[in-house]
C-alpha cells in the first residue's frame, strides 16, 4: 500500500514533457533575441568611425566605443552558447539534471536561470572552488 502511495507522489523537481516544452520555447525566443541584437551590434560597430574627417579625440573615442561594441558582441556569443546547451540538453532528455551529481536542478532554478548546468549545491561549491 505506502508503494503505490509513493509512486503516485510526485517530484516536484521532476520536469514532464510540458515544462521542458516550456522552457524549450522560452529558450528559443531568447536565442533570437541574442541572434538579433548580435546582428544590430555588429551593424553598430562597422558604422562606428565612417562618419569622415575626425580629429585626435574623435578617433579616439571611435576606437573606444568599438571595443565596448566588441565586448558586447563576446557578452551575446557566451549567452548563445549557453543558450544552444541548454537546447542540446533538452534535444539528449538530461534538460533539468545537474552535470555534476546527477540530482534535479529544480524547477525554481531553471525558472530563474533556464540555462542553468548546475542545481544550486552544486553551483554553490564550484563558484566557492570546491568542485
Amino acid at each position: 500500500m505506502v508503494k503505490a502511495a509513493s509512486k503516485q507522489k510526485k517530484d516536484p523537481d521532476k520536469l514532464d514533457k510540458r515544462t521542458i516544452e516550456r522552457f524549450k520555447k522560452i529558450l528559443l525566443k531568447e536565442r533570437e533575441e541574442i541572434i538579433g541584437d548580435v546582428k544590430q551590434i555588429s551593424e553598430s560597430s562597422q558604422e562606428v568611425g565612417q562618419d569622415g574627417i575626425q580629429d585626435i579625440g574623435d578617433e579616439a573615442a571611435n576606437v573606444y566605443n568599438k571595443q565596448i561594441l566588441l565586448t558586447l558582441n563576446e557578452n551575446e556569443r557566451m549567452r548563445l552558447k549557453e543558450v544552444d546547451e541548454a537546447l542540446d540538453r533538452i534535444a539528449l532528455k538530461i534538460y533539468g539534471t545537474c552535470e555534476e551529481c546527477g540530482e534535479p536542478i529544480g524547477l525554481k532554478r531553471l525558472e530563474v536561470k533556464p540555462v542553468a548546468k548546475y542545481c544550486v549545491p552544486c553551483k554553490t561549491k564550484l563558484e566557492k572552488g570546491k568542485l
